[in-house]
């Protein structure tokens, strides 16, 4: 069932503790995550620059890519989403390897839309379809795209306001859930997560997830040294994943919720309250 990570600071920082050196970093919840299971179908990382997203794939175990460590120890950035799989829908390939990008956008996700023969004839992809692989999670994505006018975003270009992903996901993982359990079906897990580089959305919606927040730049617990040279004491971070990552302290988002994180790391928690 995969397992994410994602990432926003308000400096430009270096994460490959997070995703290579602590206990529990994500190139270990590849080979083993808290619930005893490995996520060895393929891993992404995708930064952000001046230019866009940036995203490497590979379809090798992360715990056993010699690639992995040396591309995750150059990551440096103010946001970042990465992903190990567990192939669930879809061959192990390079296009079914998250994450997913369309212009500044990038999406992730951990879970599994059941009877998606059904389910994709009911979603209306727009100009945004039809998905390169064959993955529930990139026909969700470009779901997404037709999605974003109605709540005033741009697939081509970033939010204005991180308000404006926890209302389309929001809405567009209690669509899902709707058309699910409409027709009878068994319902989804819908663990995403979407990030144009400044800002950053999660839900949780049958999977696990939680999140800390980072002030001022202390030296890493991990490796003793600043992740973050160039900050002072006004740096704020906010990381989010599918189980704690680090001996920081983490919170878990609850079940039916999303998670928003604004451009200084603020964040907001918002529960996904059925429309009446």
């Amino acid at each position: 069932m995969c397992r994410l990570f994602g990432f926003v600071g308000t400096e430009t920082t270096k994460l490959d503790c997070s995703l290579v050196e602590a206990q529990n970093a994500l190139q270990a919840q590849s080979d083993r995550d808290q619930r005893g299971i490995r996520n060895p179908d393929g891993w992404g990382i995708a930064s952000w620059d001046s230019g866009g997203p940036l995203i490497i794939k590979s379809t090798f175990p992360a715990f056993a890519d010699l690639e992995f460590a040396p591309i995750a120890r150059q990551v440096w950035s103010k946001a970042v989403i990465a992903h190990v799989r567990k192939a669930t829908v879809g061959a192990i390939s390079e296009p079914n390897t998250h994450p997913f990008e369309h212009g500044p956008w990038v999406f992730a996700h951990n879970g599994t839309i059941p009877h998606l023969d059904y389910v994709a004839t009911r979603l209306d992809l727009g100009p945004y379809g039809p998905p390169v692989g064959e993955t529930d999670s990139e026909l969700a994505f470009r779901w997404l795209l037709n999605r974003m006018a109605d709540f005033g975003l741009d697939p081509e270009s970033p939010a204005d306001d991180v308000e404006q992903l926890v209302e389309l996901l929001s809405d567009s993982v209690l669509e899902l859930v709707r058309l699910t359990i409409h027709a009878g079906l068994e319902p989804p897990r819908l663990n995403f997560l979407l990030s144009d580089g400044r800002h950053l959305a999660a839900t949780r919606w049958g999977n696990s997830l939680y999140w800390t927040h980072r002030q001022s730049v202390p030296d890493c617990a991990i490796c003793g040294q600043d992740h973050c040279p160039q900050a002072d004491q006004s740096y704020r971070a906010t990381l989010v994943a599918s189980e704690p990552i680090t001996g920081e302290h983490w919170t878990e988002v609850p079940e039916g919720s999303v998670i928003g994180v604004g451009p200084e790391a603020d964040t907001i928690i918002r529960t996904l309250a059925p429309s009446s």
